[in-house]
């Protein structure tokens, strides 16, 4: 059985902890133990993809989506949606670099990820997170 939540948040800073709570209750109301590391990396991810979003993804006045999937094994695949149709791309970081560093996170916490675009409606980042 899949169990499915997905909420439309403002391109503002504050979204960012909004989405991890959000996503953090909907994961453990399904299951997720609090120390499940599935579920803390899920949160993390959320957190990383809803920043880009509101950085870089955003449109001015447009909402995004974030939608999170509790898979039948327990697994989690997350998707964050905006309207830029630019896709993130990984980069090599220099030691003293404050940002950049999200997409490096990703790669190394989900089980596979990728970009899904939606023509003139932007695009779709997603990620599945091992239960």
């Amino acid at each position: 059985m899949l169990r499915r939540q997905a909420f439309r948040l403002p391109p503002h800073p504050a979204s960012v902890s909004l989405a991890r709570l959000r996503v953090h209750d909907h994961l453990a109301a399904w299951g997720h133990k609090e120390e499940s590391a599935a579920l803390h990396d899920a949160v993390l991810l959320v957190s990383e993809l809803v920043t880009n979003a509101v950085c870089h993804g955003l449109v001015q006045d447009r909402e995004f989506e974030v939608a999170v999937t509790v898979l039948a094994d327990g697994d989690c695949f997350i998707e964050v949606s905006d309207e830029s149709p630019s896709s993130p791309e990984l980069r090599d970081m220099g030691p003293m670099e404050e940002g950049g560093r999200g997409l490096r996170l990703l790669d190394g916490l989900a089980e596979a990820w990728g970009v899904w675009q939606r023509g003139r409606h932007g695009k779709t980042v997603w990620a599945l997170v091992r239960a």
